[in-house]
């Protein structure tokens, strides 16, 4: 199921983005287990407040860590991170 641009993008109530001291790095935790996400895609994630669209998120991290160009790439692992469960739109 693709993004729907049009919509704020929240992260999932039944799951928390922690960091995750004795793995050294954000991760997922949710009932069946936990998931290890590098620096960007924690990043990604922690834009999902359910206050900001696709386009909000894309603008905000290329002003956060001074880029352009990553509109594919958020976009993708959005995507991945739906059909996954980790975050959802009304």
């Amino acid at each position: 199921m693709p993004i729907n641009p049009n919509l704020p993008i929240s992260f999932s109530p039944t799951h928390r983005l922690q960091w995750e001291e004795a793995q050294q790095r954000d991760v997922i935790l949710y009932p069946e287990g936990m998931v290890e996400l590098n620096h960007s895609s924690a990043e990604i994630l922690k834009a999902c407040d359910g206050t900001r669209t696709l386009a909000q998120i894309i603008s905000d991290l290329h002003k956060k860590f001074n880029t352009s160009g990553l509109e594919n790439d958020i976009t993708h692992f959005l995507e991945i991170a739906l059909q996954n469960g980790w975050i959802k739109q009304p």
